[in-house]
């Protein structure tokens, strides 16, 4: 029997990665990755393409969101806005949100899906242990998944699966290393293309997870990351 067809959510990071991981033990896989003017634009396609060809997926698409560097707002998108440094702040949206950044790759991934006739899209989004957007919280992929009902055809039926969104980092460095993530081939840094940074929010998390885990993370830092 095939196995259904799952459109995944890679932006090259260590969670759409193990989350690629989790999807491919069930499903057939087609990536979907976004460029929107990010400053490591560069360095998650190559995460992305590097991802797509160790897990074997049948289709890739890269969709370009570049009017959310237009639209700005987010230290990501915006190179006057410093990117926060450090561990995140409870409570505190830090400045590398991109507004509704992920209504923009969901409502992508769903028309994908609808004309693949996928069942399924996997988003790698954590909310317990990560940064605090607002569009990684569980209702946010609950109501979007209310809205891919009222607004397809009849007889489509996707599913939105977020594997890894109630994880600790730690917790997801663990399910990565039992599933044989190649995290050597993913990319987290929010500021640089070459060497991580070592000192933005996204190096931390990912600093603290390996720590956690006790497993060394393979990627090189310019600076040693205080977690």
């Amino acid at each position: 029997m095939t196995r259904p067809l799952a459109i995944v959510c890679v932006s090259g990071g260590m969670d759409s990665a193990v989350t690629a991981a989790i999807a491919a033990a069930d499903h057939r896989l087609a990536f979907l990755h976004a460029n929107y003017g990010q400053r490591t634009e560069s360095a998650e396609l190559r995460s992305f393409d590097a991802l797509a060809d160790h897990f074997g997926a049948e289709r890739r698409l890269v969709v370009d969101f570049s009017d959310l560097r237009a639209i700005g707002g987010s230290s990501l998108t915006d190179t006057s806005i410093l990117v926060r440094q450090g561990s995140p702040v409870e409570g505190v949206i830090p400045t590398s949100y991109v507004p509704f950044r992920n209504a923009h790759l969901l409502s992508a991934a769903v028309s994908w899906a609808e004309v693949l006739g996928a069942s399924a899209i996997f988003v790698g989004a954590v909310w317990e242990d990560s940064s605090g957007y607002p569009d990684c919280r569980p209702v946010f992929y609950e109501a979007f998944e209310e809205a891919i009902r009222v607004g397809t055809r009849p007889e489509t039926d996707i599913r939105i699966v977020t594997p890894v969104i109630a994880l600790k980092k730690a917790e997801i460095v663990r399910k990565g290393i039992d599933l044989g993530v190649p995290f050597e081939k993913t990319w987290s840094c929010y500021q640089s293309e070459d060497r991580a940074c070592g000192v933005c929010e996204s190096c931390a998390l990912r600093s603290k997870g390996f720590a956690e885990a006790g497993f060394e993370d393979p990627l090189p830092y310019r600076t040693p990351v205080r977690a």
